[in-house]
């Protein structure tokens, strides 16, 4: 499915993604990629990683936080506390950006901008489990692409209507998973109430406690009359 002409979102199982520009700037969201059971092992190195973005601080979701930073050096955009947890475990200064919700970051080729998440975060140390800060989404507007929402964990809220009438995202990455996060009955209002014409199911599948689909999301959606694109994507798929 892979193009030189748009931006490829691979997803690399639960809720890690890989995206790349057209011009091969690559973000990271939620770096969950050595210990994540359903990342494919040839997709747990990379060619280049310029940016990480973290959703919030549960092990899920920046267990390899660190060590890429460390390997790859790149610039990591954070909520202020998984922000000052990283730069605490050595992560330099100068490459980590801290920042909250409603705050906008420009990197290259794209603007990342945190939203609301309904959730919690924690970051486990060796010294014991410490506050991460509130969860957050993200919602990443390509330069002459796509605008796409991560959801991160959340339930559905109703002021993602507000995501919608601010951002206008057309792709959305929204888990269906249950259990830790909504389902697919959830998931399908999030879809109506985001009016996006894509989604991409996420954090479902890892673990056997996550029992929603993707076919269960796409039932949901047509109960609701709903004319959205479920994309299905296997871990290592990629949607340009």
């Amino acid at each position: 499915m892979a193009s030189d002409s748009g931006v490829h979102i691979t997803w690399l199982g639960h809720a890690t993604f890989l995206l790349r520009t057209p011009s091969g700037v690559t973000v990271l969201i939620d770096p969950f990629v050595d210990s994540n059971p359903s990342c494919p092992d040839p997709l747990k190195t990379f060619e280049r990683l310029d940016y990480v973005a973290i959703t919030h601080g549960h092990e899920d979701h920046v267990a390899d936080a660190v060590t890429l930073c460390n390997q790859y050096q790149p610039t990591v955009v954070a909520m202020v506390e998984v922000a000052g947890w990283l730069q605490a475990e050595g992560v330099p200064e100068t490459h980590v950006v801290a920042m909250n919700k409603g705050g906008t970051v420009q990197l290259e080729g794209v603007a990342v901008t945190m939203v609301n998440a309904h959730h919690s975060s924690s970051i486990s140390t060796s010294a014991g489990t410490i506050y991460g800060g509130e969860p957050a989404g993200l919602v990443l507007t390509f330069d002459d692409g796509p605008c796409v929402y991560h959801a991160g964990d959340t339930c559905v809220f109703g002021d993602m209507s507000l995501i919608a009438d601010l951002y206008a995202p057309q792709i959305a990455l929204l888990p269906i998973g249950d259990h830790f996060t909504m389902g697919p009955r959830e998931a399908a209002l999030a879809c109506e109430l985001l009016r996006v014409r894509r989604v991409v199911p996420m954090h479902h599948g890892t673990w056997p406690v996550l029992t929603g689909t993707p076919e269960a999301l796409a039932a949901e959606c047509a109960k609701r009359n709903l004319d959205v694109e479920i994309v299905a994507l296997q871990p290592g798929e990629t949607l340009t």
